[in-house]
């Protein structure tokens, strides 16, 4: 599998959508799968700095699939930053050490923000395969997910 692009664009100026993409209060409002909650425990802003966080499953159909899957309900997970252009790009490996029965490893996501004239931003997410189809389609599912509920935070969201 290859890189995958996910695009949305919002009715928000491109450095609202980085204030809600790099603040603790931002992360939490929408950072997170429907069944899931996030809390942001390390923020560090910076290329190198860290993003750690605890997501937890909530809802039934999420709390039984970690649970027959034998995965804890609450994952702590970190990002890296790699590269940060407020308010137009940032990117972050993700340390991928939840699967069961596998060898931790990263992968990289690239956000860029393109505020367009009529006072949108599109947001065009770059999402790196993991180590297989079923938890790439796993992994691209939230992510979408993710921007539906950032779009739900903004007031709309459009794109595919």
């Amino acid at each position: 599998m290859t890189t995958t692009t996910l695009t949305r664009t919002y009715p928000a100026t491109a450095a609202r959508i980085w204030e809600l993409w790099t603040t603790r209060a931002g992360i939490e409002a929408w950072w997170a799968p429907d069944g899931f909650t996030t809390e942001v425990r390390t923020l560090d802003l910076r290329p190198g700095g860290d993003l750690i966080y605890a997501m937890t499953a909530t809802g039934p159909e999420q709390v039984e699939f970690m649970t027959n899957n034998g995965m804890p309900l609450s994952t702590e997970s970190r990002k890296t930053f790699t590269e940060l252009d407020e308010p137009t790009r940032l990117a972050y490996t993700s340390l991928v050490d939840f699967v069961p029965d596998h060898e931790p490893y990263e992968h990289l996501t690239t956000v860029d923000l393109v505020e367009e004239e009529d006072g949108t931003t599109t947001v065009t997410m770059t999402v790196e395969p993991l180590h297989d189809d079923v938890w790439t389609e796993r992994l691209l599912a939230g992510r979408a997910m993710e921007l539906d509920h950032l779009g739900a935070l903004l007031g709309e969201a459009g794109g595919s």
